[in-house]
């Protein structure tokens, strides 16, 4: 009987811990990620669909409607490095982090600065 009991009492508990997994994980799927996890997915999602490794995000916004980049993307690679083309993609995420539609919204030197813009943009 002792061994039967023990037995029970570990399946019990196993079954508990299961079941208390797999609701922590259904709780986390429902939430929003948090903006270091949708960083991430974004740039893992950028290179896979252009080819393009991201050098960095120089711009990140949330909205109710998801998410906003804009991402620092290596096009050409040239020796010496100040002469290598960058781009600037803007990238849409849904609120799960999600990429839903990218663009490029410009293209420059690495060496080279902006132009002054009026208003300080």
């Amino acid at each position: 009987m002792s061994n039967t009991s023990n037995t029970s009492r570990a399946q019990n508990s196993r079954t508990k811990r299961e079941s208390d997994e797999t609701e922590e994980v259904r709780e986390s799927a429902d939430e929003r990620p948090s903006p270091m996890q949708v960083l991430r997915h974004a740039r893992t999602q950028l290179a896979e669909l252009t080819g393009m490794a991201p050098e960095s995000v120089s711009s990140f916004e949330q909205s109710e409607d998801g998410w906003t980049l804009e991402v620092e993307v290596l096009e050409i690679a040239r020796v010496p490095d100040t002469m290598s083309l960058l781009a600037s993609y803007r990238v849409e995420l849904d609120p799960q982090g999600e990429l839903t539609g990218y663009r490029r919204v410009r293209r420059y030197e690495r060496g080279r600065a902006d132009p002054h813009r009026p208003g300080g943009r």
